[in-house]
């Protein structure tokens, strides 16, 4: 027998069973979400480990004989002033990140938002040795803009790249053998700047988690378990993903229909959640549960192809912190500001890109009339001086000449492809791809691209 213990928030998803019969059912749901729920994997006799669970296996992995969990989720809010939850995430953040790193030299992804310069608040005041980067697309908008400002203000050298044009060609084999498919190949921009990282540091300190973990859902926080199930789907549902998954569920002759079952599924696993008290508190769990291994976690696993990572956010003595705050010091990423106001005040100077121009001393302006201005600014901006910029990932890999020839190669060349997915549903999505709204079928787009790719490794 063998004994796992799974992390409450898993950077890898483990999996055990055999790779045999094809699981419809969860596919169809992976084409509506980007990512498999709960246990789901390709195959009906595969199933991945869930979090916080101990789990004992078969010798030769093929089973599980025992699973028992061993953390959940919960609300139990302690009030005390913010002053003091503030000061206790100072010390427990400082504390994980002191831990993760040691003495090794971090490698730090900066953005314009919150996770990543506390990090960087974190990572100066503890005098670790950091090279930090950003990147940006070929002929898109300056996002490297403020990592800059952050790498500067800490004194960490910074490298800026650029995200070519149809970089996912050259490596798109490689990139599905790394993630097994179990993502869209479109989001993980990382895999073009792989190499990169190398010579940069020891290793990788990443920041996911920490907006799902650092603000509510900014829902009331009493609602019936059926508003619940009607606001996750919403949330998990990504553009034409029901549609795609309707067309799929029908060519694979499955009984009953894709959405009863869908929200089957989804109803059930918030009752096992099960937290009554505060709907955000459920929603944010239930979160962390199914999407932050099955869909975050995924593609954490390119970044692990280059150099060891460490993520504070997913640190078990954060989640428990997490369920001691009342909710309403959660909201508005309150705890994350106040914490990069008293340990690093230039930081906090910066523009919070989500709230541009506006920083985290006077965001709170970011209503009209006071930001009427600066929307004027960017709508002008938008129209005529950076029109045409690339804005979403998609853009970057499927438009144009050379990315159509590709993209074109994987859905209609395929083979295995056509013998899995109905070649009609390909060729109906495609045609709306090209002759309507580009983006309301992009992850249609990248599904199916994905599922032709899992044929490929699956040989």
């Amino acid at each position: 027998m063998k004994e796992i213990k799974t992390a409450i928030i898993p950077i890898k998803t483990d999996f055990v069973g055999l790779k045999s019969i094809i699981d419809h059912k969860a596919i169809c749901i992976f084409a509506a979400t980007g990512f498999f729920l709960d246990d789901d994997s390709y195959f009906v006799g595969q199933k991945a480990l869930r979090p916080a669970t101990n789990y004992t296996l078969s010798d030769d992995n093929n089973s599980i004989v025992k699973e028992e969990t061993y953390f959940k989720w919960h609300y139990t809010p302690i009030e005390r002033p913010f002053d003091q939850i503030v000061d206790e995430f100072t010390s427990l953040f400082e504390t994980i990140i002191d831990e993760q790193v040691k003495d090794k030299n971090v490698i730090l992804p900066l953005s314009g938002g919150l996770d990543s310069r506390t990090q960087a608040a974190a990572l100066k005041h503890l005098n670790k040795k950091v090279h930090a980067y950003s990147y940006e697309f070929e002929n898109g908008h300056n996002e490297t803009k403020y990592a800059e400002q952050i790498a500067k203000v800490c004194d960490f050298p910074f490298e800026k790249w650029i995200i070519p044009k149809g970089y996912l060609w050259k490596n798109i084999e490689e990139i599905a053998s790394i993630n097994q498919c179990y993502t869209e190949f479109t989001h993980p921009r990382q895999a073009a700047i792989m190499e990169k990282l190398v010579g940069l540091g020891e290793v990788i300190n990443l920041g996911h988690w920490g907006d799902v973990l650092f603000d509510n859902m900014d829902l009331p926080s009493q609602l019936s378990l059926e508003d619940q199930v009607d606001i996750m789907i919403k949330k998990v549902i990504k553009k034409r993903g029901i549609e795609l998954a309707e067309k799929l569920w029908k060519s694979w002759d499955l009984e009953g229909d894709f959405y009863t079952y869908f929200r089957k599924r989804i109803k059930k696993l918030l009752q096992e959640v099960s937290i009554s008290e505060d709907a955000n508190a459920q929603t944010r769990a239930f979160k962390s549960l199914y999407w932050a291994s099955r869909w975050t976690g995924s593609n954490l696993s390119l970044f692990e192809k280059v150099k060891p990572i460490t993520l504070p956010y997913y640190d078990e003595r954060m989640c428990q912190f997490i369920c001691s705050v009342p909710e309403k010091y959660l909201a508005k990423r309150q705890i994350q500001i106040a914490y990069l106001k008293k340990r690093n005040p230039e930081l906090a100077k910066i523009t919070w890109q989500d709230q541009r121009p506006f920083n985290l001393y006077n965001y709170h302006w970011n209503l009209f009339p006071w930001n009427f201005p600066y929307r004027v600014y960017q709508k002008i901006r938008k129209d005529y001086i950076v029109k045409n910029k690339v804005s979403n990932n998609y853009e970057n890999q499927f438009l144009g000449n050379e990315n159509e020839k590709e993209l074109k190669k994987w859905l209609f060349e395929n083979q295995k492809f056509k013998v899995f997915v109905d070649p009609s549903i390909v060729e109906e999505l495609y045609k709306g791809f090209k002759n309507e709204n580009h983006l309301s079928y992009s992850h249609v787009i990248s599904t199916l691209l994905t599922l032709s790719l899992f044929t490929k490794i699956s040989e």
